[in-house]
């Protein structure tokens, strides 16, 4: 499957995410066990989901490592995407 990925590092939590898309998208939040097993292609838990509406904002729920995810769920086609923590 392909995707954008952004690391987004550690972080404390609390924190809100901006992305901004292209088009709709599947937006994935998670921390980096869940984005290993998602790259695999396994079972994994995210913050986030189908999202059609550009910017999209949410939260980091916890510290840690995360990283955020764009994909297209399967669907053929392109698409642009930005990232970033504002705090």
């Amino acid at each position: 499957m392909q995707f954008i990925h952004n690391d987004l590092g550690q972080l404390h939590g609390g924190e809100l995410i901006e992305v901004t898309l292209s088009s709709q998208a599947n937006v994935k939040l998670m921390d980096s066990s869940n984005f290993s097993s998602y790259r695999q292609g396994g079972r994994h838990h995210y913050f986030g989901g189908h999202v059609t509406r550009s910017p999209f904002r949410l939260q980091v729920p916890n510290a840690g490592h995360w990283h955020v995810a764009v994909d297209l769920g399967g669907y053929s086609g392109s698409i642009r995407a930005g990232v970033r923590v504002l705090g």
